[in-house]
């Protein structure tokens, strides 16, 4: 949709009382009923499930889930951390926390798996193999993502470059030679990174093929990456849940090995033996066990 969901409820036409309540709800507290079930947003309101469901079907969404999602991308960057610690603290009042965050982490992999595109899949895979040099850019939270892919991906390749924020180089002076060939992976979740989405704008300018990893299509990354896959991101209290950009890293690796072929067979073939040799797993003693 080119509105964004407070445009669609300004223009709804012929509302009746219970369309009305959840409309004026939304619109006074759209940081909130962003993060709200269909059945909470119902009791907050004072209508039924249903009504609800047939509201967000109105607007022109196919689901309440799919309303939802639309309202979280309107909320997301714009909340401080004091913002998502209050509005999580009503969330989960009074409830099972861990339950709750573990119910959101399954829903956010489901949600992923729907919505990520094969084919732009396949072609990231395709290009990070066909790659002259891999640099992995992911800073604040999205560095353990970046470090993590970039862990295997050293392991499977030896012209990977992981961005270090926390390098004495300033990030673009590791991205300087960056150049045609090369593969610029960028990750960024909210509250996106300003330095991302500048070394972005560089690494296409130099003619790298960008590929980004985000939340969403109004994500800053997915309109400078050539390439972007998406995996939800939920907030809980002052962080955003990563376990779903996760999982889509770990498919990314996986795909890339399994099209790497034999050359990753003799590579992991001499890793066993540099780690056996050199004692860098501890091993069982067999007598112990």
């Amino acid at each position: 949709m080119d509105k964004d969901i407070l445009t669609l409820i300004a223009n709804m036409d012929k509302l009746s009382k219970s369309q009305r309540s959840i409309a004026t709800y939304i619109q006074n507290s759209y940081e909130k009923a962003a993060f709200l079930t269909a059945g909470k947003l119902a009791a907050v309101v004072g209508v039924s499930e249903a009504t609800v469901v047939r509201f967000a079907q109105e607007l022109g969404y196919g689901s309440y889930p799919e309303m939802r999602r639309a309202l979280q991308d309107l909320v997301r960057g714009r909340l401080t951390s004091v913002q998502r610690i209050e509005i999580a603290r009503e969330l989960t009042e009074g409830g099972d926390i861990l339950s709750h965050v573990l119910s959101s982490d399954i829903d956010q992999i489901r949600q992923t798996l729907d919505d990520v595109s094969r084919a732009d899949f396949d072609t990231a895979t395709g290009a990070v193999i066909a790659a002259k040099n891999i640099y992995i850019f992911g800073l604040r939270s999205s560095s353990a993502l970046a470090h993590f892919m970039g862990f295997y991906f050293n392991l499977l390749f030896e012209n990977v470059h992981v961005v270090n924020e926390a390098s004495s180089l300033e990030v673009f002076e590791q991205i300087l030679r960056i150049s045609k060939g090369d593969v610029f992976l960028a990750l960024s979740f909210p509250r996106y990174s300003k330095r991302t989405i500048r070394a972005m704008r560089y690494a296409r300018d130099m003619g790298a093929t960008v590929i980004g990893i985000t939340d969403s299509n109004a994500s800053p990354v997915s309109k400078l990456a050539d390439i972007c896959l998406y995996a939800r991101s939920d907030m809980v209290s002052f962080l955003d849940t990563l376990v779903a950009p996760l999982s889509l890293v770990n498919a990314l690796i996986v795909a890339v090995s399994a099209r790497a072929g034999s050359d990753v067979t003799t590579s992991f073939e001499r890793l066993e033996r540099v780690w056996d040799e050199y004692g860098v797993y501890e091993k069982s003693d067999e007598s112990d066990v």
